[in-house]
């Protein structure tokens, strides 16, 4: 049987016997019961090394960490930087409109601030504030730009950089495909005259 005992029918000398054996197997496993109970167990890696499970979560947890604000950083760019700036500059605004007063008088700051720099059709003094804020403008630092004969167009739409000689090294392809284009799109509105003539 499974327990180690004879089946049938037994004698009381050999079944006393094995009552005795048990026993004797029991006291002398009784040690290694004790161990096993207390003992934690031992995980271990493909190569047979023993695994620290509380630096492994320590490593998984720091790696999600950097995960997350990594995919908060990229959340924040995706919305847009200058428009997150440009929200967040609102609801100041917003704020602080709220904590004046409802009537606005004559010599409220913000008001006059804000009706000076308000662009007016006509205004005479317009050109000169504008040509003001251009000449601040140039002094700051601005990156120079092709000033030639206009430049043959491309696809994208890029204007040549400051130091083209004005020479186009190109094979053609850009022409090639503004006229496929342009030959495409007078097919199409000479086949919808076509199909409309007879209405």
């Amino acid at each position: 049987m499974f327990s180690g005992v004879k089946a049938g029918l037994v004698s009381a000398d050999v079944l006393r016997r094995e009552q005795q054996e048990l026993r004797r197997h029991e006291r002398n496993n009784k040690h290694l019961e004790e161990e096993s109970r207390y003992s934690e167990t031992v995980f271990r890696d493909k190569s047979g090394r023993k695994r620290d499970l509380a630096q492994e979560r320590l490593e998984q947890r720091q790696k999600a960490e950097a995960q997350s604000e990594r995919d908060e950083q990229y959340a924040k760019w995706g919305k847009g930087l200058a428009q997150g700036r440009q929200q967040q500059q609102n609801v100041e605004d917003a704020i602080k409109e709220m904590q004046k007063p409802l009537a606005r008088y004559i010599d409220d700051q913000d008001l006059d601030r804000m009706l000076r720099e308000q662009e007016r059709e006509g205004d005479p003094m317009a050109e000169l504030i504008k040509k003001r804020k251009a000449k601040e403008n140039k002094e700051k630092k601005e990156k120079p730009r092709y000033n030639g004969p206009a430049p043959p167009l491309n696809r994208f739409n890029i204007w040549p950089g400051h130091r083209w000689d004005g020479v186009d090294r190109s094979n053609g392809f850009e022409q090639q495909r503004f006229a496929r284009l342009a030959n495409k799109k007078a097919v199409q509105e000479l086949a919808y005259k076509w199909s409309v003539e007879d209405m």
